[in-house]
């Protein structure tokens, strides 16, 4: 199994929340002021709720009960 550090958890999910956000923003052709903030709001959340969530610890395999 591969195991994802918290940290890698975290800026997978604020690339990919900065990305959408911009790749939004930018639908008219122009990224103003609001729109900066509310991307650098995204990343920043993504950042900081995917990194205070912990890692679900995998299931222990439980002999007769299968996997």
């Amino acid at each position: 199994m591969i195991r994802v550090s918290s940290a890698a958890k975290a800026f997978v999910a604020a690339l990919a929340a900065g990305a959408a956000t911009a790749a939004t923003a930018v639908q008219d052709g122009t990224f103003t002021t609001g729109e900066t903030v509310t991307t650098v709001l995204a990343v920043l959340g993504a950042l900081g709720v995917t990194y205070a969530v912990p890692n679900r610890q995998p299931d222990r395999a439980v002999p007769g009960r299968g996997l």
